[in-house]
């Protein structure tokens, strides 16, 4: 066997190289010698498998390539833009909802300069960070109260650790959801030191269910809005404002956790199902937790509004601390919520826009991006058709679980099974490119790209299906 290891120049050597020296210039010199050293050990390994042998020309040039490679993927972040040709528009492994612009602007502005988080320039002392959100939450749901926390857990942790600790908290068996990546409402409440008393039966819970329940340990009266699954068919539940009737009678707190939370009903998408914000608090509700990134269109936060002794009481809770979020959480919420008090959500929020858009508008979008692939994939030789179809769209983010958004894509069917080698390609472009699989075609759903996206689409769509038809051309050779 040749011995190719005494080929390998040391660490040193390899530095004085024109391409090792650029990356120094640019990075941290122990940043870069750790990289040479991990490309070291690889060609190591590689030569060791290896019965021919290879030059020293070859190693070094080798190296080099692998170092500027491994620089180039650790220096550039694992958070890749997406184009989301899904359909699915509140997708969860795709980051929820895309902020506004007016969301980014003011984010930028806030993230570059100091702020005013924690002052009060009018009395120019400490103040609070809740309050540039609190009185826009207040007027928008008409609640007495708002708290701002990291997500939605955590707004529920908070509010059972604040209202029923070491106490019962009385929910439907019907409620007790799992929320997404295993964490389930239960283990919630056991984590707030909240002890669960569970009523009822899957599929039907009566209000006599909960009454019956009641003791002297009882803290809090609790129901979950049931977003990510419906249960059809024999089914019963205890309406909100039942629930808080009896609240009323025996003294007890309520509290909701509506999960996606929805503050503006688009009108021509027929999303009637799903309770808004403001229907919760005029059903009255004591306490009411919601999803900011998810229906609100905003960033990933957990927002709490209700009456005012139990959200001070919340804000005054330890745990809050621990909870709370930053600037630029709460300089996104902000521009959202002010879109909303503005009165053009349905204009300026992508996720409320996308959820808007009527057939129609669809339609068209299908058939002009149609026209773009057409014209930019018609010359290869492996495509078969593309055309325009009807698809069935979806919210996501656990928001509407049986219903189907009616809208319009493009299918791209090939000649040969290619789809699976397509699909996969352009998941590894920059930016990736996210598209459904419907039979043997190739589905790109309109209602989910975003302004400008269907001519950088087509490029991707293009460089993939090139490079696969080159690959092709040259097996053939072979």
């Amino acid at each position: 066997m040749v011995n190719n290891l005494k080929n390998i120049p040391s660490v040193d050597e390899l530095l004085t190289e024109q391409s090792l020296q650029e990356q120094l210039s640019h990075y941290n010199r122990d940043f870069v010698v750790d990289v040479l050293r991990e490309a070291v050990e690889a060609m190591r390994t590689r030569l060791k498998a290896v019965d021919t042998e290879v030059t020293r020309a070859h190693i070094i040039k080798w190296v080099c390539q692998d170092v500027e490679q491994r620089v180039q993927v650790l220096t550039r972040g694992t958070l890749k833009r997406v184009i989301n040709g899904t359909g699915v528009i509140l997708h969860t492994n795709l980051g929820r909802a895309p902020l506004s612009q007016t969301a980014l602007n003011y984010l930028h502005q806030m993230g570059s300069f100091y702020n005013n988080l924690e002052l009060d320039l009018e009395k120019g002392e400490r103040g609070s960070r809740y309050v540039h959100v609190e009185e826009l939450l207040c007027r928008l749901t008409g609640a007495e109260a708002a708290l701002v926390v990291n997500n939605n857990a955590a707004a529920v942790l908070l509010g059972l650790n604040t209202l029923a600790n070491n106490q019962e908290v009385i929910v439907s068996r019907g409620q007790l959801v799992e929320i997404g990546g295993a964490f389930r409402i239960p283990e919630v409440m056991k984590l707030s030191g909240a002890r669960l008393i569970e009523v009822g039966t899957t599929n039907k819970t009566y209000l006599r269910d909960y009454a019956e329940a009641i003791s002297e340990d009882t803290g809090l009266l609790f129901a979950a809005h049931t977003s990510n699954y419906k249960i059809e068919g024999f089914t019963a539940e205890v309406a909100l404002s039942d629930l808080v009737k009896l609240g009323q009678e025996t003294n007890l707190p309520v509290m909701q956790d509506l999960g996606s939370g929805i503050l503006f009903k688009p009108s021509s998408c027929g999303l009637d199902e799903e309770p808004t914000v403001q229907q919760s608090v005029a059903a009255g509700a004591d306490v009411i937790t919601f999803s900011g990134d998810k229906l609100l269109g905003g960033p990933q936060s957990g927002i709490i509004v209700g009456r005012k002794p139990y959200i001070e009481a919340m804000k005054k809770n330890q745990l809050t601390r621990a909870l709370r979020v930053d600037k630029l959480t709460i300089a996104a919420l902000e521009a959202t919520l002010i879109e909303y008090l503005a009165g053009f959500p349905e204009k300026n929020l992508p996720i409320i826009r996308m959820l808007n858009m009527s057939p129609a508008e669809l339609q068209l979008q299908a058939e002009q991006l149609e026209d773009i692939l057409t014209a930019e994939l018609g010359t290869l030789a492996f495509l078969d058709s593309i055309r325009v179809v009807e698809v069935d769209d979806m919210v996501g983010g656990g928001a509407y679980p049986t219903y189907r958004l009616p809208g319009y894509g493009v299918e791209i069917r090939f000649k040969e099974r290619k789809l699976e080698a397509v699909a996969a390609c352009l998941r590894r472009q920059d930016p990736a490119v996210l598209t459904r699989k419907q039979e043997d075609g190739l589905l790109i759903s309109v209602r989910t790209l975003l302004d400008g996206e269907a001519t950088l689409l087509t490029q991707k769509i293009f460089q993939v299906l090139q490079d696969l038809e080159a690959d092709d051309q040259k097996g053939e050779q072979h």
